[in-house]
């Protein structure tokens, strides 16, 4: 049995997939025998990345609280892999996005000082990352194709692809009950907007919506359904707890996950694991690297034309619905969380 610690950064009042996989990671390294704990770091606001990757560098992970060895360290999101320890695997969730893939997004409204200044940290954070990506951890992995592409593209940093399975739930199937779910922080990238326009073309008028979540762009959302009239068949919940998101897995017709550029997206392989179809986007990312377009789900082009036909597709035909969540439950049940840690655990010497 080995002492591993799993390793991940996350801002204060955040509940994202960042801590619903490293949850994941140390439950499944605890069902495989070892002792395992979750060690969470800070990242701190704008202006302040600096100090949260020197703290990260300063984080004494070697030894247990009894001064037991611990035997390997893995690593996830921002800026955890500056953790040092001589048995380091580093399994990226993603880099700093706005200095990576977002970056024209993020300085655009930008005065030329502050353009200026946050080139000048996104320079460093470029520096650190390569150095911490290439000689602080011992083996890289990236949770998606997708990540892969940015580090390569950006930093020209080598990793392996390694998509995480499904989170520890008690998936099943009850129905194919004739209304799509999506579940997912309300933030612009996450495009629920995108959603609400597709439910107010033509093509899919009728089509009940549960869409589950909070965020930044909650308020926004909920106010486009009233003014789209989509206040009678369109459902925004808020937060669900575990049972309640299993229950709509269980339920629906199928789940929609448009967001742009997605890093990986635990709700396709949960959709998968609930035998439903996802319908997501050509430019959606991570969700691309596992949904096959009228095999598994439909990747539609993301207009709410597009996502409109697709949904009416599937909930004018359970069979068709039926057909394609089979198709996803066998890319899920492909995915398990021992042959994972198997990946992730070095050879012992």
């Amino acid at each position: 049995m080995s002492t591993l610690a799993v390793v991940t950064s996350s801002p204060p009042f955040v509940e994202g997939g960042h801590l619903v996989i490293a949850r994941s990671l140390v439950a499944a390294l605890r069902d495989g025998g070892h002792q395992a704990d979750l060690v969470v770091t800070p990242q701190n606001r704008f202006g302040r990345q600096g100090s949260a990757f020197l703290a990260t560098w300063l984080t004494d992970v070697g030894r247990t609280h009894d001064d037991q060895p611990v035997d390997q360290v893995i690593s996830l999101r921002y800026p955890s892999y500056a953790v040092r320890h001589p048995r380091h695997v580093g399994w990226l969730l993603h880099p700093m996005r706005e200095y990576y893939d977002q970056w024209d997004a993020f300085s655009r409204p930008l005065s030329w000082k502050g353009r200026l200044k946050e080139n000048a940290r996104r320079r460093m954070v470029w520096t650190a990352d390569r150095y911490l990506l290439t000689k602080n951890v011992s083996k890289l992995f990236v949770i998606s194709a997708t990540v892969q592409k940015r580090l390569e593209t950006f930093g020209g940093i080598p990793s392996e692809v390694l998509h995480p399975p499904p989170p520890q739930r008690a998936y099943r199937v009850d129905d194919y009950a004739p209304y799509v779910f999506a579940v997912s922080r309300f933030t612009p990238l996450k495009r629920m907007a995108l959603l609400v326009e597709a439910l107010a073309q033509p093509a899919a008028r009728g089509i009940r919506a549960v869409l589950a979540g909070e965020g930044e762009s909650y308020g926004d959302v909920q106010r486009l359904v009233v003014e789209r009239g989509l206040a009678d068949r369109v459902s925004l919940p808020g937060r669900l707890d575990e049972a309640q998101l299993v229950e709509h897995l269980a339920r629906c017709r199928a789940v929609v996950f448009p967001p742009f550029d997605e890093d990986y997206g635990f709700v396709t392989v949960e959709a998968f694991a609930s035998t439903k179809p996802v319908i997501t986007c050509t430019d959606s990312g991570g969700p691309t690297e596992l949904v096959v377009h009228e095999a598994s789900g439909f990747v539609s082009e993301p207009t709410p034309a597009a996502l409109a036909e697709a949904m009416r597709r599937l909930i004018d035909s359970r069979d068709l619905a039926e057909r394609l969540g089979t198709a996803g439950r066998q890319v899920a049940s492909g995915l398990t969380w021992p042959a994972t840690v198997a990946r992730l655990l070095l050879p012992v010497n």
